[in-house]
């Protein structure tokens, strides 16, 4: 692992958002990023894990981070949830306090005293102050010793102006002008798989921190957990994922949610690391995620997750491999690398793999070498003919990368032979070192 960097840049400033459950943390989270990506719901204790976005304030690049919610009484995951919350505030530049204007609760006032050694990067939101009508309420605030509150309604926008021109005056002396290039990377993978694969595990190591919370309880993660890191040239954008169950099992709202948004992460990738647990083997739903991986046409590898726990017997990852391409085979041509997240035990070889597939991913062929080397493939092996002849590829292109797509003119698309594509598309594989990612064939008249 000695190539593996960890990404810290300090030149981007960094403000958490923090509160008890249920005050609009994840609303004015939102709001300030300008798209829906922390879940929000009535449902107390919705954020678990801290969610980061990187946007952009008065030309400045800022990062928020909207924490979990300050509970006084814990029960489950409230406990992990507080530490990593108490954590972010700790590293943060600025520190967003988000008060309700309804009600001062005992959880706030313990969770202020906690706050009282950051008070010098302290900021204080009152939020669902809908209108001027409701400003009159928040005087008794300045009674627990803030100089400056900030009344605004996350949800409606009322005060957001001044709230965000404030945070800006805080932060602009923070770091750097040349930050673009602080937060451009050029790999982007996102881990999927059932409940309880491992994937959190695996993206802290990856970032080597505790950028996601890990429990033995399903259902742990919840919004996309982002992180970034450094392997040899490149640089890593990595998001941990809700576990995808079937639909028939997902009850909550939230578990709904976080269940499509661990889906869509599949858009934002170039490689998908599918997480299956080498114990507990593979499952349909496995197979359901695979589909939509590959009709994406972006890159997926199959990680064999908890392999120290493994039986040591001869040729073990062999006889596993080819059970899972007998049960995949959608997936035959993707990489299958064995590892403990938990041991930190095959990393290395696992973002080599990636680095590989990103490569093959964004390959583009010139059309006279396609041409050429399609002009060797007919002549080695004539397509079959049909009751009108036979079925000639007159010419092929690449049509794009990233996903990899070839069109090929053909004199008869109707009834041309499946194991002439099949042919054609292994070609293309071995000839041009396509070996290890999905790849799309339009035949067209």
């Amino acid at each position: 692992m000695s190539d593996l960097n960890i990404s810290n840049s300090n030149k981007i400033p960094m403000v958490a958002i923090a509160g008890r459950p249920n005050v609009g943390k994840s609303t004015l989270f939102n709001r300030i990023i300008r798209f829906r990506k922390a879940i929000t719901d009535p449902t107390p204790g919705v954020t678990r894990d801290p969610v980061e976005e990187i946007t952009e304030i008065e030309g400045k690049l800022v990062k928020f981070i909207d924490t979990g919610g300050y509970k006084l009484e814990h029960e489950a995951l409230d406990d992990l949830v507080v530490k990593r919350s108490l954590e972010v505030v700790a590293e943060a530049d600025l520190v967003v306090l988000v008060l309700e204007v309804k009600e001062l609760t005992a959880e706030d006032q313990t969770f202020i005293e906690e706050l009282r050694p950051y008070s010098d990067k302290l900021m204080v939101v009152i939020n669902k102050v809908d209108g001027p009508e409701k400003e009159n309420e928040i005087w008794n605030f300045y009674s627990l010793g803030f100089d400056k509150v900030y009344p605004v309604s996350a949800s409606h926008g009322y005060g957001y102006g001044d709230f965000i021109e404030a945070v800006y005056e805080r932060v602009k002396h923070i770091g750097s002008d040349d930050t673009e290039k602080e937060v451009s990377a050029d790999i982007s993978i996102s881990i999927l798989g059932k409940p309880n694969t491992g994937k959190s595990t695996l993206i802290n190591i990856l970032t080597n921190s505790e950028a996601s919370i890990v429990s033995d309880i399903p259902g742990t993660t919840r919004d996309i957990v982002e992180g970034s890191f450094v392997f040899g040239e490149h640089k890593f954008k990595v998001l941990d994922t809700a576990g995808i169950r079937r639909k028939k099992k997902v009850h909550e709202s939230v578990e709904y949610y976080s269940v499509n948004r661990a889906i869509k992460s599949i858009d934002e990738s170039d490689v998908v690391l599918l997480l299956i647990d080498s114990i507990e083997g593979l499952s349909d739903q496995d197979k359901k995620i695979a589909h939509l991986i590959v009709k994406k046409g972006k890159g997926v590898i199959i990680v064999l997750n908890k392999w120290d726990l493994q039986a040591d017997v001869p040729n073990a990852f062999e006889a596993v491999s080819d059970r899972v391409k007998f049960l995949f085979p959608i997936l035959n041509f993707a990489p299958i690398i064995p590892l403990s997240a938990l041991k930190n035990e095959g990393i290395e070889e696992l973002l080599k793999t990636i680095v590989k597939v990103n490569t093959q991913l964004h390959k583009r062929v010139e059309t006279s070498a396609l041409n050429s080397h399609l002009a060797d493939w007919v002549e080695e092996h004539e397509a079959p003919r049909s009751t009108k002849g036979r079925y000639k590829i007159k010419y092929m292109t690449q049509a794009s990368a990233n996903p990899v797509k070839f069109v090929l003119f053909i004199n008869n698309k109707k009834g041309f032979p499946e194991s002439y594509e099949r042919y054609i598309l292994r070609m293309i594989r071995a000839d041009f070192g396509l070996s290890s990612i999905p790849i799309n064939m339009d035949f067209r008249d």
